[in-house]
């Protein structure tokens, strides 16, 4: 990947004993067809500044890598939390990150040679994304225990909790995957985006409610609003502020779609007798909030399709493969074909080959 594929910044950086290295050490700038781009890795001067003890972090593995983005989809899934992969090769003798929390649930899978992990007590429980790590206050914490990972081995660490690693002999090479929680915070901040449809919270503040003889009547008002929200809230329908957050969470599952093309080109020759099967990691969630529509929530978007098709759908979409024929019962032939056509272009199922 690092020798062949041209990786652009972002998608990489190198760090060295804590500190990030200056981009254009080692990336450069070019030109395809005639237009101009920057940040492609300079693989030779990359090298030697791994030689000379610099990590190279390839970020945000899950979008280009698709063993680790079928991974993190499947965890998705399971968990209901966004999840990432980023990797980490390390010369030896070398420190890559210094003492720090990260705001996310971390799950550091050791693939190859040795590293020394310390982690140590949180400076902040269960921080959310402003609680940045400062690193005199990471490194100042006390130590609950240190252990050094071999492949094959796993480390669990929440968030919150400070860690740094070390090689010692050998280059290292480990994947983090990082959970993404989603938090009660993000809950109320779904509720306060409700109370903007309320009147009595777009009222404006009294007028010149930041000069000293406004100091009264600003603490009248916030007061005020404080006792309206608290009467707003206690009648409030939480059940919608539930729906949106989990809308949210598959509306922001962009596809997997390798394989793609293949699947376009079988759309031709498909017919009674093709085998479909749900494709593996797919989004197809079933929104019931319109009951004249079915209304199927496919990661990046939203598919609108006849309510009488959802009987098919579920079925097709249970996971076990099938003949379309499996449909005769449900649906009319020209009808099911349609119907596969269109969940196979959406990808949410593929034909066997």
């Amino acid at each position: 990947m690092l020798a062949t594929t041209a990786p652009r910044t972002p998608s990489f950086r190198l760090v060295k004993d804590g500190t990030p290295l200056v981009p254009s050490s080692y990336t450069r700038s070019g030109t395809v067809g005639g237009m101009p781009y920057q940040g492609a890795a300079d693989v030779a001067r990359m090298y030697r500044a791994f030689a000379d003890g610099a990590t190279i972090v390839l970020q945000s593995l899950h979008r280009s890598w698709a063993p680790l983005a079928s991974f993190c989809r499947s965890l998705e899934l399971e968990l209901s939390h966004p999840a990432q992969a980023n990797a980490y090769l390390t010369p030896a003798g070398a420190t890559a990150l210094a003492p720090h929390h990260d705001t996310h649930d971390v799950f550091v899978l050791q693939v190859h040679g040795r590293k020394h992990w310390r982690v140590s007590e949180p400076v902040v429980d269960a921080p959310l994304p402003r609680h940045r790590s400062q690193r005199e206050q990471a490194g100042a914490q006390p130590v609950l225990f240190e252990t050094e990972l071999t492949p094959g081995q796993c480390l669990y660490l929440p968030r919150g909790f400070v860690h740094a690693a070390t090689t010692q002999e050998g280059m290292s090479l480990h994947i983090t995957i990082g959970i993404d929680a989603v938090t009660l915070h993000d809950v109320l901040a779904a509720v306060l985006d409700r109370a903007a449809e309320e009147r009595a919270f777009r009222e404006a503040l009294p007028l010149g409610f930041a000069r000293d003889d406004g100091a009264k009547a600003l603490a009248e008002a916030v007061a005020e609003a404080v006792a309206e929200a608290s009467r707003w809230l206690a009648s409030l329908d939480t059940s919608p502020v539930a729906a949106g957050v989990r809308r949210r969470f598959w509306s922001q599952r962009p596809p997997l779609l390798e394989g793609q093309l293949q699947q376009l080109e079988r759309l031709d020759r498909l017919d009674d007798h093709s085998v479909v099967v749900r494709r593996t990691g797919s989004i197809c969630e079933f929104d019931d909030s319109d009951p004249s529509r079915l209304r199927l929530l496919l990661g990046d978007r939203e598919l609108v399709l006849p309510r009488a098709v959802e009987p098919a759908v579920r079925r097709l979409t249970e996971g076990s493969p099938m003949a379309v024929s499996a449909l005769a019962d449900l649906l009319d032939g020209p009808s099911r074909l349609v119907l596969v056509r269109r969940l196979v272009l959406e990808g949410v199922v593929e034909v066997r080959a």
